[in-house]
């Protein structure tokens, strides 16, 4: 799995939430399909029991899941601008679009 490119690595023992420590690696993007994509772009996130599989976990409440990935898409299009020379903002959220099939913004 590649580093997270949402969160720096030397905070990835944290919860990206509330900061605390123990925690599981959230697959922004998930099914089949696109939790592979998710591994091979670094689209995780670490949470803790609580915040992925509680009550109020990406898992279990809507307005978290969607969060979570506004943040993603937001991170991978900054990544993807960053890598590719003279790619504008829409270019980069056209690219998202197509390789995971939505768009959150």
């Amino acid at each position: 799995m590649k580093d997270s490119i949402v969160i720096s690595m030397d905070y990835a023992g944290y919860d990206i939430i509330d900061g605390t420590p123990n925690v599981q690696r959230h697959h922004i993007f998930g099914g089949t399909a696109n939790r592979r994509l998710s591994d091979e772009d670094g689209l995780w996130v670490p949470l803790s029991d609580e915040h992925h599989q509680g009550k109020m976990s990406v898992h279990m409440n809507k307005e978290m899941r969607v969060l979570m990935r506004i943040i993603g898409q937001l991170a991978w299009e900054k990544h993807y601008i960053a890598e590719n020379e003279n790619v504008s903002e829409d270019d980069a959220r056209e690219a998202f679009r197509k390789r995971y099939g939505i768009s959150m913004l």
